[in-house]
């Protein structure tokens, strides 16, 4: 698959995320096409972002999730953002 092939998949795959707002289907079809690993990584990224949100200090979110010092950083640069979608998707959960 090159890389436009790629994006058209994913795009397509944002897209009938987007149509549904029926948890339960999203969560069976997220654990139907992730393995338990990629489940597991998606998570934790998503624990990693919420715990640096609640001011939890790297090398703790690191030492409690077992994530790289490197995943974290990327992942507090990405919440820093002006335009953050990390932050609206935090703000989205939090109503």
């Amino acid at each position: 698959m090159d890389k436009k092939d790629e994006d058209d998949a994913f795009k397509e795959l944002v897209l009938a995320l987007s149509r549904t707002d029926d948890s339960e289907l999203i969560e069976d079809f997220l654990r139907s096409l992730l393995t338990d690993n990629e489940v597991y990584e998606v998570s934790s990224r998503w624990a990693l972002v919420k715990l640096i949100d609640s001011g939890i200090t790297q090398r703790q979110i690191s030492r409690d999730l077992g994530l790289s010092l490197c995943k974290i950083t990327r992942g507090s640069k990405e919440l820093k953002k002006e335009d953050s979608s990390f932050r609206k998707m935090l703000n989205l959960v939090q109503q």
